[in-house]
């Protein structure tokens, strides 16, 4: 039973209804209302009437809403990534007809096509170089609110505790949550990197070690992982190679030796997975995805994990589990074509952040979007690494990634520097401190 009115009930409430006016004049405020509330879920964080209230829902329909009420501009990037999300989003209601479970995968579209239709909302009407950095700013707030707390928590157990994440949210468990800390710390690292406010550049540092920190505290293998994935390319990407890895190996130490010997000893289960239950219950799941998908066009549509179908496809029949893969989730559901077009989507994605990197050095006003597509590509390796042990295919952090890559191609192509200022945190600063600047970043991490 939920208790009356709390402070933080009515906290919430207040902020949420007074963005909602702005939300219906102005398309992209109500996306960035939606990712807060569907990133962060900060109303899981309320004890009265507020915790169950439908604040994503509201945020969506006044979104959607303002499409029609806006004299914003608003159109849809051609790009090849949106198409494939269109064609994905097609094939699942395909497969969703013939799925093993008809009610229960259509319970789960439902979700599923909501983070999409927001997903496509955002490509629309994020068109400007504010859009874009507020909408960078929401994320890495969003999430850096979760790695702030479970920093210090780990830091006051001593690594002794594991950090979970804010409970019914697609990064509730403690796996889940470590795979979205370790993925937004690159995007924290861009907004360090552009900013011209010393205090911001301090603040979001410090963000930055206590995520990783939080990261290490979810005990999380594949989180693990996808940190030291991270490590190498940001390794590899700078110029100053030995003073670059001396860093990333002093930091990793001194995280390292600050968890305890229970830490430690999970780690190395990586390893030595035969030994380990849950990997072998993960890898039991993989095959039976793989079975089912040679076995079926469709895939056996959402909500395929149950004891029926490893008695069917599964080489251990009663050991059932999630797919614990963004890939076997998406093979096991959706069947081949699904997963290409899933890998298509990331791939456009990746490539597009190449491209972003090598145009924006041509100017100095596009010089920020080589930093933030260099970021990004971090980011989707992460969470490509991370991912094959987690199931978090239709996480929204990674399509929110996607979105900020299409729309920063779009700025750039439309040439939109000539008409817009230098940015809503960077402004405040001489356009010379700005250009100056973004120089010396390059060339530290280009």
């Amino acid at each position: 039973m939920r208790r009356g009115p709390t402070v933080r009930d009515l906290l919430l409430v207040g902020i949420f209804l007074g963005i909602l006016p702005y939300a219906i004049r102005r398309p992209w405020v109500g996306v960035l209302l939606w990712t807060w509330v569907s990133i962060m879920n900060p109303h899981r964080l309320a004890f009265g009437f507020a915790h169950d209230a439908p604040f994503a829902a509201v945020a969506a329909g006044i979104t959607f809403l303002g499409l029609f009420m806006t004299r914003d501009k608003v159109s849809m990037p051609s790009h090849p990534s949106v198409k494939l999300l269109l064609a994905f989003f097609i094939w699942m209601c395909i497969t969703t007809a013939f799925a093993f479970f008809p009610v229960a995968s259509w319970d789960q579209l439902k979700k599923v096509w909501k983070i999409l239709l927001m997903t496509g909302i955002a490509f629309a009407v994020l068109r400007e170089r504010k859009h874009i950095e507020l909408f960078i700013w929401v994320n890495v707030l969003s999430i850096g609110f979760y790695g702030f707390k479970g920093g210090i928590f780990t830091i006051r157990s001593g690594g002794g505790e594991k950090v979970w994440g804010p409970a019914g949210s697609f990064i509730e468990g403690n796996n889940e949550i470590g795979l979205a800390l370790v993925a937004i710390i690159p995007l924290m690292n861009y907004l360090r990197m552009v900013s011209t406010r010393g205090w911001i550049r301090l603040g979001l540092l410090v963000l930055m070690l206590l995520s990783a920190t939080a990261a290490l505290g979810t005990q999380s293998r594949g989180a693990f992982l996808a940190i030291a994935a991270m490590a190498v390319v940001l390794w590899i990407r700078t110029k100053r190679k030995v003073i670059g890895g001396a860093l990333i190996t002093l930091s990793a130490v001194a995280l390292l030796a600050f968890m305890p010997a229970s830490w430690e000893e999970r780690m190395r289960t990586i390893g030595n997975y035969e030994e380990d239950g849950s990997a072998m219950g993960r890898i039991n799941a993989w095959w039976m995805a793989f079975r089912l998908a040679n076995d079926h066009l469709f895939g056996g549509g959402f909500e395929i994990y149950t004891g029926s179908i490893f008695a069917r496809y599964a080489p251990m029949p009663n050991d059932v589990h999630a797919a614990h893969s963004i890939y076997f989730q998406v093979l096991g559901e959706h069947g081949y074509v699904g997963l290409i077009l899933f890998l298509l989507i990331w791939f456009f994605a990746f490539q597009t952040a190449g491209k972003l990197r090598k145009q924006a050095l041509k100017r100095d006003e596009t010089q920020w979007l080589h930093h933030l597509a260099g970021m990004c590509q971090v980011s989707l390796v992460g969470y490509a690494v991370g991912g094959a042990f987690l199931s978090l295919a239709y996480f929204d952090l990674p399509y929110n990634i996607l979105v900020t890559l299409v729309v920063s191609l779009r700025w750039l192509q439309g040439e939109r520097w000539e008409t817009e200022p230098q940015g809503a945190f960077a402004s405040a600063a001489p356009v010379s401190q700005i250009r100056a600047a973004a120089r010396t970043k390059v060339q530290q991490w280009s």
